[in-house]
């Protein structure tokens, strides 16, 4: 019997500062991402398409994304799709959300992105050592290793 799977990965902007709360004694961050599509408009040409998904980050990772995050910061997000509903004064309503089980804070550095490529230069200087393989550590002998 197979089993039924609810994963999303998106990456994206956030529309808006995210909304930290506390739920008894958990804290919940509410963001709402702006996704991008790809798609060909009636003149041929390509286009990007706008979709905008709700997000909520539970416990200290939402603290996380409250405390760092802020309108137009890039994020990368694993989650799963909530399917909700409630009752309000225009009567029963309905929407989908992302629950994430993770989310990754991408850089948006915008002053580094309009620098030509050779002015782009590594804050640490690398030396060829850095790509050498680590020397035995003394007292191991690697001929008791089983693999």
């Amino acid at each position: 019997m197979a089993s039924n799977i609810n994963r999303v990965i998106v990456t994206g902007n956030l529309t808006r500062d995210p909304e930290l709360r506390d739920v008894g004694s958990t804290a919940v961050c509410q963001m709402r991402i702006a996704v991008n599509s790809r798609r060909k408009g009636t003149d041929g040409q390509w286009e990007d398409k706008p979709n905008f998904f709700d997000v909520v980050v539970w416990g200290a990772h939402g603290q996380n994304c409250a405390q760092y995050l802020t309108r137009g910061s890039g994020v990368a997000i694993d989650g799963r799709l909530d399917w909700r509903e409630w009752e309000s004064e225009q009567g029963k309503r309905q929407a989908v959300q992302i629950v994430a089980d993770s989310v990754q804070f991408l850089r948006t550095d915008q002053a580094q992105d309009t620098q030509a490529p050779q002015q782009r230069t590594a804050p640490v200087a690398v030396h060829d050592h850095d790509f050498q393989p680590p020397a035995p550590a003394a007292g191991i002998n690697t001929d008791d290793i089983p693999f």
